[in-house]
């Protein structure tokens, strides 16, 4: 049996690892910090079993559990808390939990627990297996046939004549993700959130184009099941998707020859749109990133490390940063030291290398210059006018 433990704490991590491997040798057991990581595990391999914390930057076991249930409804899972709030386990039970356990794991109850699971696994494995293995070799298939034909690649000798029968009239959901790094979290995000909403409405597939792209085909069951279906997945990304989407819907398609020029015509029209944020939290977010900001910008504060504290993506941070406030965040950061420069300046007679290292500059030379760009004259000639102003102040009451 394979297990896939998330927790955010490393000892928790390791601590059920080591208790697993002594009492069951043969399982396989793979650790993930956080839910991107598990997300790639989910995906790159079979997992039987995960047990997950509730509460980690980012995402929640929860939420993890909750996304995930459809693309692997075979999946047993396990919630692990340091609370024993009802509402947690209440919620987990709801979403088909095999059990909730609190911190700390009791060795004997994980020990047991593990049993009755590899015992579950093992029958569901016989029962399972050649079914599973028929059904995604046919979905590995389908996609792989699909993604090639819908980016006017050649199909070789494959038949797309199913594809044709199955959906005579159908539309495109085209999502695109914008960010500089990796999107594993996110793509798994979106893959299983389209997949269970196509499901729902109708009938189709997803199926990826890259690393930061998937395009959805469904044929719905009801007239306003593409816009119920659009409306759906645009709250869903809002809620779970930390770095900026768009999402496409093409016109209803009746002709498969034309897939490949709509997504042409679907990536051309993607430099055209404005991308779409994360909304739950957002506002928030911005007001402790201000706090953090206003509290250490005397130190070497950067964009990454103040994304961090607001567990948000660096690139999607910058973005809503920027949206919120009117200015981006280099550009906020040297404002407020500027401005702690000029009181400084005006109520204090502190060297200029004393003032440039309490706003955050090593390099006096440096922050000379910073400060000339923005004020469009130095530090000591901004002090020697308020000397100037103050002294006429006295001359002339």
């Amino acid at each position: 049996m394979n297990i896939l433990v998330v927790d955010d704490e490393s000892v928790i991590r390791e601590g059920i690892k080591r208790t697993i491997r002594r009492a069951y040798p043969g399982h396989g057991v793979q650790l993930a910090e956080n839910p991107d990581e598990a997300a790639q595990i989910l995906r790159g391999g079979h997992i039987d079993v995960v047990l997950t914390d509730i509460l980690m930057p980012g995402m929640s076991g929860l939420e993890l559990m909750q996304l995930s249930r459809s693309r692997y409804p075979h999946v047993k899972w396990v919630i692990i808390s340091a609370y024993s709030e009802f509402a947690y386990a209440k919620e987990a039970v709801r979403l088909g939990a095999k059990d909730y356990m609190l911190k700390p794991i009791g060795k004997d109850a994980l020990i047991s627990l593990i049993g009755q699971l590899g015992e579950e696994a093992e029958r569901d494995a016989e029962l399972e297996q050649e079914a599973r293995m028929l059904r995604s070799s046919l979905k590995f298939l389908r996609e792989a046939v699909f993604q090639r034909w819908a980016m006017g690649l050649d199909i070789g000798n494959m038949d797309i004549v199913p594809f044709v029968e199955r959906h005579p009239r159908f539309y495109l959901v085209l999502v695109k993700m914008e960010s500089a790094d990796a999107v594993h979290l996110e793509h798994f995000i979106v893959e299983n959130v389209l997949s269970e909403l196509i499901e729902r409405f109708g009938e189709g597939f997803v199926t990826s184009l890259d690393g930061k792209s998937l395009l959805g085909l469904v044929t719905p069951d009801s007239p306003d099941g593409i816009k119920r279906l659009n409306d759906e997945l645009r709250l869903h990304l809002k809620k779970y998707v930390k770095i900026p989407f768009q999402i496409q819907l093409s016109e209803e398609i009746s002709d498969f020859n034309f897939i490949p020029e709509v997504i042409r015509h679907m990536g051309r029209q993607s430099g055209t749109l404005e991308f779409e944020y994360y909304v739950p939290g957002g506002n928030r977010a911005v007001e402790v990133a201000l706090q953090y900001i206003r509290a250490n910008f005397h130190t070497d504060v950067s964009l990454e490390k103040v994304a961090s504290v607001v567990f948000l993506n660096p690139a999607y941070f910058s973005q809503v940063f920027k949206q919120k406030t009117g200015s981006g965040f280099k550009e906020y950061v040297t404002m407020l030291r500027v401005e702690k420069a000029m009181e400084l300046l005006e109520h204090t007679q502190l060297k200029l290398i004393d003032i440039a290292e309490k706003i955050g500059y090593q390099d006096v030379k440096h922050f000379t210059q910073v400060f000339r760009k923005r004020m469009n004259m130095t530090p000591t000639e901004y002090r020697q006018q308020l000397w100037e102003e103050g002294r006429m102040k006295r001359v002339c009451p």
